[in-house]
Formats: structure tokens, C-alpha cells, sequence
């Protein structure tokens, strides 16, 4: 099957895929779902009968992560295979790959090699740590990151240990962060015409992701605790429990505040010394919170979200996963669409949370089955059928 680009954005792109788990396909995602003609290069079946690391085929996770690309394989391991490989770097635009930093250098792939074949590739390369310093050569997985990048310090209840958050945000956000730098490098090379090697590392994006956690420490030295669901400097802002659950109400700011006051009835509290200002609110937030949640709990959720809404309060609801997909807003954004693997049938997945008005994404293709187009990739680089079928029975292939 001739590639199907997903948009035209970046059909003109070709990407080699070389990753795995989850930051790298992470990564490769953008550019697919972006229209990149994207191959994934995968070992052999029986070399690897159970895809390595990383989801199984045909699970949520995997189809989610996969999606927009053709699959083919080859035995890196293998001089012919590099060999493949490398006509294809020939014809290509970017390669990405999450090895650990020596891997690459190992199998003859590293940006040097490559850009002796291509002077206009540009490499992607993802790690735990970094390609080079103390730590290059630890394993990375996302918690392990969430820890070493400071984030679980912040995130959990006052006094209850460090937490993780619920989604694998290192994993995710330096795939996203390298996918950008590809696309910077893509701009760039229209200048220089030359290719460069785009780097990041699940430690850089966790650090960047502190954001003003961070700015606080660089800048203000002060150590950043753990605030659970409270905001660490905006007073109110928070979980809520209503009449029948639970909300978060965010008041940032003094004419918020005033709104505020007056909708719950309290216009008392403005001419509190105590919650006067916001150095005031923050010195007696537990006895703030407990004041409103008072009132807050004779409220059901959703007539206290119309008030405080009508009133210029920022609000909305805790929604379990199944409601987020339910929530009108959700749907109207398209948040997910329907795509059909012959394998699977009809599966609906994640779509991008970008919109461009002209060249839009959409779920062109579920992801391949493993070596579905390794014959016809091949075929075009001027491999004959007895070469494949040689090459597939020593298994570079």
C-alpha cells in the first residue's frame, strides 16, 4: 500500500521510525499524523516474537502510538540490513531513533554515518539523560525521570512522600519536544540545506516542564513543597466538595476574588484581614478552604458551575475519563475518531490537539501489522523478488 499521508502539512516528509516504547513512537506520531511518510523499521518476527519492549501489536496503547505509518523490518544487526537501511537514509529526510546513546554508534547509524550518505538528514535522537554527561548511560523510564526532574517533590498531598502523576508526562513531552525540534531543523535546513541532529532526553523535558516551579528555585531560591491539589500560589484554587462530589474552582487575582465573594454570599471575606490580599490567603489557606468548602457542600456540582461561571468564576467539573469523553466541549473538539484495522475493525483513537485550518489531521491509516510493506519499500530501492525472498529466509529481513 503506497503511503496515505494524514495531512499534507508534512506529506513531502519522509521518516525513518526506529523507536520504541513510548517517547520515541511518541515523537514519530507527530510527524505521521502530520502527513510524514513514515516507515517503521522493526526486527524480524522470528528474531523477536514479542516486539521487545513496548506494548503489544494489537492493544490500545500500541494501535494508539502507531497509527499513519507502513511497517517493514530488518535485522539491524546485520551488515546487508545497515546496508538497506542506509539506501533508505539516502531517499529520506529524518530518522528517529531512542536507543541508549551508545547503540547507534554500535550499529554504524549514529548522525556522522548517516550525514556521509545524506548531508540533509536530520537525526532525532531521544535518551533518559542526555547523549553525553555522568548519567548517558542509565536506563531511562519515565518515573525514574519524574523523580531525578523534581516533579514528584511538587506533586501529592503535604506530607504524604513524593508522588508520580498519572500519565507518563516525561515519556510524552520529550518525544513532543524532539518532534519540534525536528520540525525546527526541517525549517531551517530550507536555508542552509544542510541536515543537523535534534536531541532530548526525558531529564530536559521534565526540568523544562517545572516551568515556574523551577523559575522559582533559578530565580527566587525558593524550594518548591507540595501543595496536593491546592495551586502553590493562587488563592483559591482547588478540589472542592459539592452537595454531590466534587469540583475545582480556580480564583486568580483580585477582581476574581471579588466576584467570588459575592456570588457564594461572603462579600464579608473581602474586608477579612485575613484573606484581605493574596499573601493574606495563602498564610490561612486551610481555614479559607474549609469556609468554602462549608458552603461549597449544601451545592450540587453542576448548579454551582452555572453560578459561578455566570459570575466570571473560573470552574468545572473532575470528570473519571469515560465522562471527559463525554463532555459536550470534548466531542465538539473531535477529541477522538474512528479508523478500521483489518485486524481490529473499527477503533477509535486519540486524535491531534492542534487544528490548522488548512492542512488538518486526521486518522488516515491504523497502524501495520509488522513487515506488511517491507516488500514493497524494498521493491522500490530495485530489491527483485528472489533478493527478498533470500534475504527473508537469513532473516535480514
Amino acid at each position: 500500500m503506497p503511503h496515505k499521508p494524514a495531512s499534507t502539512a508534512l506529506s513531502k516528509v519522509k521518516v525513518l521510525d526506529l523507536t520504541r516504547v513510548r517517547a520515541g513512537p511518541t515523537c514519530v506520531r507527530q510527524l505521521a499524523d502530520w502527513g510524514a511518510d513514515v516507515i517503521k523499521v522493526e526486527m524480524p518476527e522470528a528474531l523477536d516474537p514479542d516486539g521487545a519492549l513496548g506494548a503489544p501489536r494489537h492493544t490500545s496503547d500500541f494501535q494508539n502510538l502507531q497509527r499513519n505509518k507502513r511497517s517493514i523490518t530488518l535485522n539491524m544487526k546485520e551488515p546487508e540490513a545497515v546496508e538497506i537501511f542506509m539506501k533508505l537514509v539516502a531517499k529520506s529526510d529524518v530518522v528517529v531513533e531512542n536507543f541508549r546513546p551508545g547503540v547507534k554508534h554500535k550499529l554504524g547509524i549514529d548522525y556522522d554515518s548517516l550525514k556521509a550518505v545524506n548531508p540533509r538528514i536530520i537525526l532525532g535522537s531521544i535518551s533518559g539523560f542526555g547523549q553525553d554527561g555522568p548519567a548517558m548511560g542509565n536506563p531511562g523510564f519515565d518515573q525514574v525521570a519524574q523523580g531525578m526532574g523534581g516533579l514528584m517533590s511538587i506533586t501529592g498531598e503535604p506530607g504524604q512522600g513524593p508522588m508520580r502523576v498519572g500519565i507518563p508526562i516525561a515519556d510524552l513531552t520529550a518525544g513532543i519536544f524532539c518532534a519540534h525540534g525536528i520540525m525546527v531543523a526541517l525549517f531551517e535546513r530550507e536555508t542552509s540545506g544542510e541536515g543537523q541532529w535534534v536531541q532530548s532526553s526525558l531529564l530536559q523535558a521534565m526540568t523544562f516542564m517545572l516551568d515556574f516551579q523551577a523559575a522559582r528555585w533559578t530565580m527566587d531560591g525558593d524550594v518548591p513543597q507540595q501543595a496536593g491539589n491546592n495551586h502553590p500560589t493562587s488563592i483559591p484554587t482547588g478540589v472542592y466538595q459539592t452537595k454531590n462530589g466534587y469540583m475545582n474552582i480556580a480564583v486568580a487575582g483580585q477582581n476574581i476574588w471579588g466576584r467570588f465573594c459575592k456570588e457564594l454570599d461572603r462579600e464579608d471575606w473581602l474586608d477579612n484581614p485575613d484573606y484581605i490580599d493574596g499573601p493574606a490567603r495563602s498564610k490561612n489557606r486551610d481555614q479559607l478552604h474549609d469556609e468554602i468548602t462549608a458552603i461549597t457542600k449544601t451545592i450540587n456540582t453542576k448548579d454551582l458551575i452555572e453560578r459561578l461561571l455566570a459570575a466570571g468564576c473560573p470552574c468545572g467539573p473532575i470528570n473519571s475519563i469515560d465522562q471527559a469523553f463525554e463532555e459536550p466541549q470534548v466531542k465538539h473538539l473531535g477529541m477522538s475518531q474512528t479508523v478500521h484495522s483489518e485486524k481490529l475493525g473499527d477503533i477509535n483513537l486519540i486524535t491531534q490537539p492542534i487544528s490548522l485550518s488548512r492542512t488538518p489531521s486526521k486518522l488516515e491509516v491504523a497502524p501495520p501489522e509488522r513487515s506488511e510493506h517491507t516488500d514493497e519499500v524494498l521493491s522500490d530501492l530495485g530489491y527483485s523478488e528472489e533478493q527478498l525472498a533470500d534475504l527473508k529466509a537469513r532473516t535480514v529481513i
